[in-house]
């Protein structure tokens, strides 16, 4: 999970430090014909390489729903064994039957039939009950947010870098990413150094029984840098005649080691709060025809990230959508007061 959000944050942080050379010295638009040229080259890759993965397995004896028949109180032990026998005899027999392996131009086929059995308008809709799920509100909220003030940064940084007293270029605004893309390979390393022990020395606390709640630990670390970077930024950018570039950047920097750390601790909460399957016994069903039955609980997790996308984005795309509105009305004072109180 710490390696998935390090390749999309870092590439994030990345790009900008290139893309500002790029600028300077070729111009604007090659940062767009230099994304269709890589795109260009990739898809074949995609296309021959990176096959369908999604395979609906069949149900398994062990999924199915068997129910004892109920037997007369007269020979209740002698039916119950003869019953289990029976069903240990079809168990046997009854084996699953899988698709054969498809080949490699079978698995080149634009369209390979449907993964799931639900209509396609439930799919649709399946994702916005959840805007109201507590856990899941919680990781929009947890994530959702400093990505959204880290989007702004970027805002903060061309109006504020570009222009008095420093007057950066763009290869200089370019280059200020630097440290975020830093403090996402340090928060990468945090994240996957505490997420596994913290679990691991919560089990301990909690005689060896795991709850998907020991993830929850990391946003500790979160606040810890979260708060400290964006407060940290809203101060130093507001007064960059006196802080210069460092303490901004350093700041910004902190800002998204707190954002990476967040991300990981709510994508590992949703993941572990709601595993793939775990199977339950009818307890209501007579006690001999007790049925096994199989529960899904991994069925919100897809729908679950979908609410944390789009939350992500619609308000990323709010604050850039009035972030030049508010500095050049508020001035400078909005970065060094507003933004923090809003993350607090």
């Amino acid at each position: 999970m710490a390696l998935s959000n390090l390749a999309l944050f870092g590439g994030a942080f990345f790009t900008p430090v290139i893309v500002g050379k790029i600028t300077h010295t070729i111009g604007w638009q090659w940062s767009f014909y230099l994304i269709a040229i890589f795109a260009g080259i990739l898809f074949p890759l995609v296309f021959f390489f990176c096959p369908e993965t999604t395979f609906p397995r069949p149900d398994s004896p062990t999924t199915r729903d068997h129910e004892l028949p109920s037997t007369s109180d007269s020979e209740p032990y002698q039916s119950a064994s003869s019953n289990h026998n029976s069903l240990d005899k079809e168990n046997h027999c009854a084996l699953p039957t899988y698709s054969p392996k498809v080949t490699f131009m079978q698995s080149l086929a634009l369209f390979n039939g449907r993964k799931t059995s639900d209509s396609f308008v439930k799919l649709l809709l399946r994702p916005f009950p959840l805007l109201f799920h507590p856990a899941v509100l919680w990781a929009m909220l947890i994530q959702g947010t400093l990505i959204g003030w880290t989007v702004m940064i970027g805002v903060e940084l061309a109006v504020i870098f570009l222009g008095p007293p420093l007057w950066f270029t763009e290869v200089k605004t370019g280059y200020m990413y630097t440290g975020p893309f830093i403090g996402a390979l340090l928060g990468f390393a945090i994240s996957g150094l505490l997420a596994d022990w913290s679990a691991k020395f919560m089990v301990k606390r909690n005689k060896g029984i795991y709850e998907p709640e020991f993830r929850i630990l990391l946003v500790i670390a979160q606040l810890v840098f979260g708060c400290v970077g964006l407060y940290g930024f809203g101060a130093a950018a507001a007064n960059v005649k006196k802080y210069g570039w460092f303490w901004p950047d350093f700041f910004f920097a902190l800002e998204v080691m707190g954002m990476v750390l967040g991300a990981v601790a709510s994508a590992l909460y949703i993941v572990d709060a709601h595993r793939e399957s775990s199977y339950t016994m009818n307890e209501s069903a007579p006690k001999v025809g007790r049925r096994l039955k199989l529960r899904s609980l991994g069925e919100i997790a897809v729908e679950a990230f979908t609410c944390l996308l789009v939350f992500k984005n619609l308000f990323s795309f709010g604050l850039t959508w009035s972030a030049y509105d508010w500095i050049k009305v508020g001035g400078q004072y909005f970065s060094e007061h507003i933004s923090p109180i809003w993350i607090s």
